[in-house]
């Protein structure tokens, strides 16, 4: 009996610990999976990451025809040149604020459109409504510009006649010639066109979210308002975080579609960018290696604004893309 007891004693529970699988062992385990995204890794390296050697170019005197290793070499002097040119820093404000402008509306009012179109009971209107919303979308800049433009004319335009039949003015108001407008008439014509589009993939998250929290709160007496607030909003909030994080990242790559298109000599201050000051002060005059030098400083710059907003929200809110 003692010789029992003792050896059921010394039965200890066997606790075993998985072995952590090694790249071999998981690539045999999921190798089709690596097999179907091999062509969207080559078309990434491809079109994303080889051609960062042309980086080389912002520290040469590039000269179209000769192979790399013939090209002058002339260390920061490009660099220097660009940050010692006045014009830059107007193009740098003008970035910044159209992009900080686009990101305070561009990105709250699509989260707010989404939230209210969720709230829609009839599904034939909710439908037509998003159909009609993210259509703009698909129409180029080039239309939009065209359409905006005579919008906004002092020649019969549909704006000016609006406020001239209200009275709120006394004359047509030239927006397309003023400055001070043109910032606004850049965000405003951007919400339009990309505001059901955004929109999309918040609904999409809305659509997840366990319907059997709104029914309970709704046992609990919960209005529509408090429904939003504690159950919809938290609910897509990693969607909010993880895409705000993204937008941060591409604050001054924000293209030049719209500015060039939309601005004109009158509002020549107002409208240039990064990526129009590369174009026409780069590549337009011929000097390569000075638009390099500015390509160069928008990537490093969008890449030091993602891994900061990414850290300031994985701190804060646990949540992140890397």
């Amino acid at each position: 009996m003692k010789a029992v007891t003792e050896r059921e004693g010394s039965v200890q529970p066997a606790t075993r610990k998985k072995k952590k699988k090694g790249f071999w062992a998981t690539f045999k385990e999921q190798k089709i999976l690596y097999g179907m995204s091999l062509p969207f890794i080559i078309v990434v390296f491809i079109f994303s990451y080889l051609p960062i050697w042309g980086w080389l170019m912002a520290f040469q005197s590039y000269r179209p025809g000769r192979s790399v290793f013939e090209q002058k070499w002339v260390g920061f002097d490009h660099f220097v040149a660009l940050f010692t040119d006045e014009k830059f820093y107007l193009v740098l404000r003008n970035t910044l604020a159209m992009s900080f402008m686009g990101l305070i509306v561009g990105f709250t009012i699509p989260i707010l459109f989404a939230v209210l179109l969720n709230e829609l009971r009839g599904s034939v209107f909710k439908r037509t409504v998003q159909t009609i919303s993210y259509l703009p979308h698909f129409v180029s800049w080039v239309v939009v510009a065209g359409i905006v433009t005579k919008m906004l004319s002092v020649d019969g335009g549909a704006v000016n006649q609006l406020l001239l039949w209200l009275g709120i003015i006394d004359q047509p108001i030239q927006f397309m010639a003023q400055g001070s407008w043109f910032w606004y008439i850049v965000t405003g014509s951007d919400l339009w066109k990309e505001m059901g589009w955004n929109a999309i993939i918040y609904l999409a998250a809305i659509s997840g979210i366990d319907q059997e929290q709104f029914e309970a709160a709704k046992v609990d007496g919960a209005s529509r308002i408090r429904q939003i607030w504690h159950i919809t909003i938290p609910s897509i909030a990693p969607t909010i975080a993880i895409l705000l994080i993204m937008s941060i990242g591409h604050l001054i790559s924000i293209g030049f579609e719209k500015q060039f298109l939309l601005g004109n000599p009158l509002v020549v201050d107002y409208s240039q960018v990064l990526d129009l000051y590369a174009l026409n002060y780069g590549l337009g005059m011929g000097r390569f290696s000075f638009g390099t030098a500015i390509g160069m400083f928008n990537s490093i710059v969008s890449i030091i604004l993602l891994l900061i907003a990414n850290g300031v929200f994985k701190k804060f809110t646990k949540q992140s893309i890397m």
